[in-house]
């Protein structure tokens, strides 16, 4: 049961990076054995990016895409990204989202006018997966509440410029963007 639901998580990943103009890696198969450490995809328990003592801290307000599906006219939200000695650690808190669906977001190296073009990359080229993105996944609550933080050992350049927001079952309908200023 595992197995699937890893392989159900990987695929729903592989889809939302191709939704996204990246282009998908030719094999999950690491990503299999290397278990879910090197696929951080948050933890809602973190620190959140706008408490992070001493970062530089980027923030921006989410703002509805054309491209939402129907359900989303109300979302609303904010994103942070923290530079700091650690890393980089990334919030984010939207309201009007689905109630009780699972979302992804990534961070993004376009602009919001841009739908947040393709995805921003530590190593640009190099995998379309953690830790070498950074993805957010979240399940929205019985009011459409979402929260997720993530962290990652990598200190993201200025190219992190957005962060926008997928439904997992419709990763070509990009919800919300935050430009990160």
């Amino acid at each position: 049961m595992k197995r699937r639901w890893i392989a159900a998580l990987i695929l729903g990943l592989a889809v939302g990076a191709a939704a996204c103009g990246s282009e998908v890696a030719a094999s999950t198969t690491g990503m299999m054995s290397g278990g879910m450490d090197t696929m951080a995809m948050g933890d809602a328990t973190l620190t959140r990016a706008d408490v992070v003592a001493g970062a530089d801290l980027a923030s921006g307000v989410f703002q509805r895409l054309e491209s939402a599906p129907v359900g989303y006219d109300a979302v609303a939200g904010r994103a942070w990204l923290a530079r700091h000695g650690a890393g980089t650690t990334v919030t984010i808190d939207l309201t009007g989202l689905l109630p009780n669906s699972p979302h992804i977001a990534h961070v993004h190296a376009g602009a919001c006018a841009e739908a947040g073009g393709p995805h921003f990359q530590f190593d640009p080229g190099g995998s379309t997966m953690p830790p070498n993105q950074i993805h957010l996944m979240l399940t929205s609550d019985s009011d459409g509440h979402g929260f997720m933080t993530v962290a990652s050992a990598r200190v993201a350049t200025r190219a992190a410029r957005s962060v926008v927001v997928h439904p997992v079952n419709a990763m070509d309908a990009k919800v919300a963007c935050a430009e990160l200023g």
